[in-house]
């Protein structure tokens, strides 16, 4: 489901808010088109909210074309604009490793049948025996509690096995009260926007992650964009923007893929420390890194509880099951009785499940299928550029996460090779709804992830996007 991030302290009603970011996830592709959206009881139950302002919202999209309603089916998003027919049914991508494309492209574009998402996980690795073993379990197990609410920031015994997995994994130094366990990035977001009050200041990545930096706007922090280079952000720009806090992928840049190294994160901590500030280390895929030693966590660095860490289940795990988890500085977490009416953890039966995952040794086993899966997907990913594109194209971002940044060697513009990807039935990304202020590259760059996808799949992309492209190296 997407993400959708109401404020109370903004100045417009929830509908129009509600209204806003379902029309701009439309307009962007993250609601993709054809997609079925969330009924109003669904959202109703997912923002706490009543229905008058969904049903407000939903009737202001579908007067304006963005949505329509079918017949007990319910809403689906239209985007006129997106390159892929309005047909009901999808592309198996199982079964493109025979799949013809046309050696011409036509004139009208083609359904999206190769999608290079950068956000995609291998379904296939989901191991569905074992995992729904250990839910039956957990409710065998704790049947006593079955009726009963669990800790608002997350069963306790998931805190203790977590807590001893960042240190083993990451470096992480705390204690479970410091742990709190999350319902996806927006809920853990907005409890850190309320610790954070008295900060107006917040410094973000360019570019970034546009969803946070919009959460951020959305809770009234004045968001000040700090350049992004080989080495992550600019710590000097980041001294002179007068920020009181700054929000940062470390481990591997979204979307960049740059790599923050050690002098620099040392240096980045000394500026909190002086400055009084605090940094939100955002470890979203800190597991996957292919080439030379990990990088210790930046709050594994941290002597002067300065950094708020957050980690996801939903790269190395699935997505599916919502879940997050942040680690608070003593100071915050000191903090979180006065906001208890806020904290409102997931499911206890998937909780009681993912500690005994833990504690069973299951999530490390997983996790190292998950690396050696990914690693051969990149390689070849990697492979298969080089053989195709040669000298066309730079890699960049390429030694961890689950996506990678390449540069073309080409006069063309990112819009034109959009175009030409889709009409050969290929999505490619720019991502730049990830920039505040857009600043046009030398050369265009184009985002593949490859996670989500087969390898006969993978391989067809890049031939497609080879006679795609065939006339752009002129």
């Amino acid at each position: 489901m997407f993400e959708i991030l109401l404020s109370d302290s903004s100045g417009n009603p929830l509908y129009l808010q509600l209204y806003t970011q379902i029309r701009n996830h439309i307009r962007s592709g993250v609601i993709r088109n054809g997609t079925r959206l969330p009924s109003t009881r669904s959202l109703q139950q997912q923002l706490n909210i009543s229905k008058t302002p969904i049903e407000t919202a939903f009737q202001m999209l579908l007067s304006e074309g963005y949505i329509v309603s079918k017949p007990r089916s319910g809403l689906f998003a239209v985007n006129p604009h997106e390159n892929r027919t309005t047909s009901d049914h999808s592309v198996d991508l199982q079964q493109l490793g025979g799949a013809q494309y046309p050696r011409t492209p036509s004139s009208a574009a083609p359904e999206i049948q190769i999608d290079f998402r950068p956000v995609g996980v291998d379904i296939d690795m989901f191991p569905v025996r074992m995992w729904r073993k250990t839910l039956h379990e957990a409710i065998e197990n704790h049947s006593a509690d079955i009726g009963k609410y669990g800790n608002p920031q997350g069963e306790y015994a998931l805190r203790v096995v977590l807590a001893d997995y960042l240190r083993k994994s990451r470096g992480v130094v705390c204690s479970p009260e410091q742990v709190v366990i999350g319902s996806g990035f927006a809920y853990s977001f907005g409890l850190i926007t309320h610790l954070l009050k008295g900060i107006h200041r917040i410094a973000h990545e360019e570019p970034g992650y546009d969803q946070v930096r919009e959460l951020f706007i959305l809770n009234g922090f004045h968001v000040l964009p700090i350049p992004v280079g080989a080495k992550g952000m600019s710590l000097e720009a980041l001294e002179a923007s007068g920020a009181q806090a700054v929000y940062v992928t470390p481990s591997h840049q979204l979307p960049t893929g740059a790599i923050m190294p050690y002098a620099e994160r040392e240096y980045l901590l000394e500026w909190a420390k002086s400055a009084e500030a605090y940094i939100i280390e955002d470890d979203y895929d800190g597991e996957f890194r292919y080439f030379g030693k990990p990088i210790p966590s930046l709050q594994s660095l941290d002597r002067t509880g300065r950094v708020i860490y957050m980690g996801t289940f939903s790269k190395v795990f699935t997505p599916a099951i919502r879940m997050n988890y942040t680690v608070l500085p003593l100071e915050l977490a000191q903090r979180l009785p006065e906001l208890l009416h806020m904290l409102n953890a997931p499911s206890r039966v998937e909780q009681w499940a993912m500690t005994s995952w833990i504690e069973e040794g299951h999530w490390y086993r997983h996790i190292r299928r998950m690396r050696n899966t990914y690693r051969r997907k990149h390689q070849r990913l990697l492979e298969l550029i080089k053989t195709h594109f040669s000298n066309h194209v730079e890699i960049t971002g390429h030694s961890a996460g689950l996506h990678i940044r390449m540069e073309l060697k080409t006069r063309l513009t990112v819009e034109e090779l959009l175009r030409l990807a889709a009409e050969y039935g290929v999505k490619v990304y720019d991502f730049q709804q990830s920039w505040i202020n857009w600043v046009e590259p030398e050369f265009p760059e184009i985002y593949l992830g490859f996670a989500g996808m087969k390898e006969s799949a993978m391989e067809e992309g890049i031939l497609r996007l080879k006679k795609a492209w065939a006339g752009a190296w002129s």
